[in-house]
């Protein structure tokens, strides 16, 4: 029984596009748990993936987009229950 390796489709950095990807998923998970902690850094990752070129440029775009969710979100809900922490 033989493996075959399939190459990934990366670009001239392969770390850019995980960096897409972390911002995508962080910016994902920020929406229902723990947005203090995973906004800012789907904002700095997706940031930092469309500075590097990556070309998953989607998902880059998409962390950024939740990210800036994650943090209105957590404005939103903290003025409206007076503490910084909430839960589903």
């Amino acid at each position: 029984m033989t493996s075959t390796w399939i190459p990934l489709r990366t670009g001239p950095h392969p770390q850019a596009d995980r960096m897409a990807v972390a911002a995508f998923v962080c910016g994902l998970l920020g929406t229902l748990v723990f947005n203090v902690f995973f906004g800012p850094c789907a904002l700095v990752f997706g940031f930092l993936a469309l500075r590097r070129g990556t070309i998953r440029r989607l998902r880059a775009w998409l962390g950024l987009a939740f990210g800036a969710l994650d943090l209105v979100l957590l404005v939103a809900v903290s003025t409206a229950t007076g503490t910084v922490s909430w839960h589903l």
